[in-house]
């Protein structure tokens, strides 16, 4: 049985077209995992058993894969992906409060997806990038030397409302 909204049809040709983009050589495993990950938001089981075919590698090193990195996920992600830097620059800048304050608005915890599946927030040890501590990315933006009142911009940017400027404020 499917874990998934798409059809076994629609995943077998999405798989299928990922797996022939990289030449299914075991060397590409991780790319194509990147982009089925890229696009269901999460690695569905019966996707990877589909790349364990079409690659002919056992089921088990893809697993192996997939849960080595911790870029991937076995669990459904949401539209929204809030990550914080937890890492010894961001800790001592405070990133604690940031989390706090994004585990308050989004209503989750740090590691969690919203019930609505419009929302995941994640703490990382490092995002490499000490100078902007406390770093956070929200779908990939970088929001840098993050504070509490940056949060509250930065969720209506992600929701797409428009926030008034600071000109706009004073």
């Amino acid at each position: 049985m499917s874990d998934h909204p798409e059809t076994n049809f629609d995943l077998e040709q999405r798989i299928t077209a990922i797996v022939k983009e990289y030449g299914a050589k075991p060397s590409a495993l991780i790319m194509i995992l990147q982009d089925i990950q890229k696009h269901f938001r999460y690695l569905p089981k019966d996707a990877m058993e589909m790349v364990a075919k079409k690659m002919r590698l056992p089921l088990a090193q893809i697993y192996g894969v997939a849960t080595f990195y911790r870029s991937f996920s076995l669990e459904p992600k949401g539209k929204n992906h809030i990550c914080v830097c937890t890492g010894t620059a961001c800790h001592v800048r405070q990133a604690n409060v940031i989390v706090d304050k994004l585990e308050r608005d989004l209503g989750i915890k740090s590691g969690q997806t919203s019930a609505d599946q419009q929302y995941s927030l994640e703490s990382v040890n490092c995002l490499g990038a000490c100078a902007l501590g406390p770093l956070v990315t929200a779908n990939d933006v970088y929001w840098g030397n993050m504070t509490v009142s940056k949060v509250d911009k930065m969720l209506a940017e992600v929701r797409g409302k428009k926030t008034p400027r600071t000109e706009e404020v004073a």
